[in-house]
């Protein structure tokens, strides 16, 4: 069990995340526990290049933190003019204009968003604190199994700033216009009872139970073809985006004919 070679262990141990390969899964850990795994754009871009150079027979992807948290969000030094070093502060971020800042903050989103690409299935292990952009974080995994001394909060305007790591979308997705609008805008925290009455997880574990749960998750999803489980969750995605009844259909029977051929070949038959 190791990391891809092919990674640069210098990005990694900046971003202070920690990458284990085990077969068709991947443990992704955040691993910065005195700071309760608050993030740096090392981090996302650590996270980046992990999406990137994956081996691509990795079916499933667990992203979990070091500690008593899941991630705190930002690190409260990317705010000063002189944040961690090395890395480009708020500050300096603004005097970049809008067009290269908005290319960086792409650059920022990237890191997130290969975790919503359904060729792989992804399951956030929540513990403690999920705040900001730890919070969209776990956002951004197919599945949330959290413990239940879970803490999520979108903080990021009550600090005077949005949501801008791909939170927003998933977030409707899962509780609803009003009741994102009302989390974020409040920046209230919302505990382990009412995450998963209101469909923000999954399941709800005591602490000492969460990595046997998201082991008994990820066994249950391993075990059925890799195709079928990338088409099914890619058509769940249509379905979610508002795809219309016909197109829905469409892409249903287009999938279904995908996975016929496929197991036809498999089977050695004609694929007509």
């Amino acid at each position: 069990m190791s990391a891809p070679t092919t990674l640069d262990a210098d990005l990694l141990e900046r971003g202070g995340v920690r990458l284990v390969v085990d077969g068709p899964r991947a443990t992704i850990t955040l691993d910065r526990p005195d700071v309760l795994n608050a993030q740096t754009p090392s981090t996302w871009a650590a996270l980046r290049a992990i999406g990137a150079q994956l081996d691509p027979d990795v079916r499933l992807v667990v992203v979990r933190g070091s500690g008593r948290a899941f991630s705190a969000g930002l690190d409260r030094r990317m705010f000063t003019g002189a944040p961690v070093e090395g890395e480009p502060g708020l500050p300096e971020i603004t005097r970049l204009g809008p067009e290269r800042g908005a290319a960086l903050i792409a650059e920022f989103q990237e890191g997130f968003r290969w975790l919503r690409d359904p060729r792989r299935v992804t399951i956030a292990a929540v513990r403690g604190h999920a705040i900001g952009a730890g919070f969209q974080l776990a956002l951004a995994c197919d599945f949330r199994v959290a413990a239940d001394d879970v803490r999520f909060c979108m903080a990021e305007t009550s600090l005077g700033l949005v949501p801008d790591l791909g939170g927003t979308l998933p977030l409707v997705r899962l509780v609803g216009y009003a009741r994102a609008a009302e989390i974020c805008l409040t920046g209230r925290r919302v505990g382990a009872d009412e995450a998963l009455r209101i469909g923000l997880v999954n399941s709800v574990v005591p602490g000492d139970g969460l990595d046997a749960a998201v082991d008994e998750l990820a066994t249950a999803v391993l075990r059925h073809a890799p195709g079928a489980v990338r088409e099914t969750l890619a058509l769940l995605a249509s379905a979610a985006d508002g795809a219309s009844e016909q197109e829905q259909l469409r892409a249903e029977r287009t999938a279904q004919l995908r996975r016929l051929a496929e197991l036809a070949e498999q089977a050695g038959s004609p694929s007509a």
